[in-house]
């Protein structure tokens, strides 16, 4: 039965008279249920139907068995897929991730019980917060006008890609640890706090900044669980405890101040250590960094300086697709070093430096 098609009704009055003879009538309440519909339905037409189904059977008896399951299997999930139970999700108009309320519960039959569930799933979607797509949209053009000028190919590598020059300004300006950063590099630290702890630079001078206002234990405790988080094994046990000693035990040298809640939730996990225990306690300090140390340090005067003073490299002219672009001046190459050696001059067509010539 191809699946090209869309099911019809006598396809399923035939797939149901079969079954039916196969079982001796033993069919579920379901299909017994449908079985008598149809042939209400098509009582003008149901001695074909029959007739169809009997010789369907006998043409399947001369098959192999294993053929025979096969076939079989294939027609009855072609039916639960077309001619889905009630409180099973429809996979042909929906996926399977984006079920209904009632896929766990599956119901044979439409009775109160179904209907007063349907009623409070449609309820509870009703009530749920939707995000309109004109947000959506509005949120993802923002993103896309911040994001361009810091995108290599669209807005181009300053002050040259070194994927296609000899020159590799790029990579050391742009280097994990560098004494002076980039203005786009300081611009970056203000789209999320995340991208100012991803940067090594801009954690550096966070930490400063955290120093100024005395708080720099907070960024010293995350640093800490992270190091906890992807340590060794084997190292896990120590710097359990080493974190607790300095950063949480009463009387700590860089005591952190966390909620009660959390606090008795980590000395919990502290009586069997593993690299997750502080991951409470990590979260509770990196929501007040980013709520309270993290706008402030935006507005200072220490992150105003820092765009100010940043580097700027040489601007180039811009390409949509830069990896396009080609070097006026590239090497020479290897076939044309004798030549020269010897004192002949041989120039390109188009000029000394590979553009249009002079006139």
């Amino acid at each position: 039965m191809s699946t090209l098609w869309p099911a019809a009704e006598l396809d399923y009055a035939i797939y149901l008279a079969k079954k039916n003879i196969r079982k001796h009538g033993a069919l579920g309440d379901l299909e017994k249920e449908h079985h008598g519909q149809l042939h209400r339905k098509m009582n003008h037409m149901w001695d074909l139907v029959v007739m169809q189904a009997r010789e369907q059977l006998r043409a399947a008896k001369q098959r192999r068995k294993g053929d025979r399951l096969v076939i079989a299997c294939q027609e009855q999930t072609y039916w639960l897929v077309n001619r889905p139970p009630p409180g099973v999700p429809n996979v042909l108009e929906q996926g399977p991730k984006r079920g209904s309320c009632t896929a766990r519960q599956v119901l044979m039959t439409k009775n109160a019980d179904f209907y007063k569930r349907e009623i409070e799933c449609c309820r509870r979607a009703l009530g749920r917060t939707r995000v309109k797509s004109s947000v959506s949209l509005e949120a993802y053009l923002k993103f896309s006008n911040q994001h361009r000028p810091h995108d290599p190919i669209m807005s181009g590598c300053l002050p040259s890609n070194p994927w296609i020059t000899d020159d590799d300004t790029y990579w050391a300006i742009n280097a994990p640890r560098v004494a002076e950063p980039t203005q786009l590099r300081v611009q970056r630290w203000a789209f999320s706090f995340q991208e100012l702890l991803e940067d090594p630079v801009g954690r550096a001078h966070f930490m400063d900044f955290l120093r100024i206002e005395f708080s720099a234990e907070n960024l010293s405790f995350w640093e800490a669980c992270e190091q906890l988080r992807h340590g060794g094994q084997a190292q896990v046990p120590g710097l359990v405890d080493a974190v607790y000693q300095q950063f949480l035990a009463p009387g700590a040298a860089h005591w952190v101040n966390i909620d009660s809640q959390t606090m008795e939730r980590t000395l919990e996990g502290l009586q069997r250590p593993h690299r997750y225990v502080l991951d409470a306690a990590q979260l509770h300090i990196y929501m007040l960094m980013k709520k309270d140390s993290y706008p402030r340090f935006l507005k200072s005067d220490m992150y105003k300086t820092l765009l100010v003073e940043a580097v700027i490299p040489p601007e180039t002219k811009r390409r949509v697709f830069p990896f396009m672009w080609k070097p006026r001046r590239s090497s020479p190459s290897p076939a044309l070093l004798p030549a020269s050696a010897s004192g002949e001059c041989v120039a390109a067509p188009g000029g000394p430096g590979g553009g249009p010539g002079e006139a």
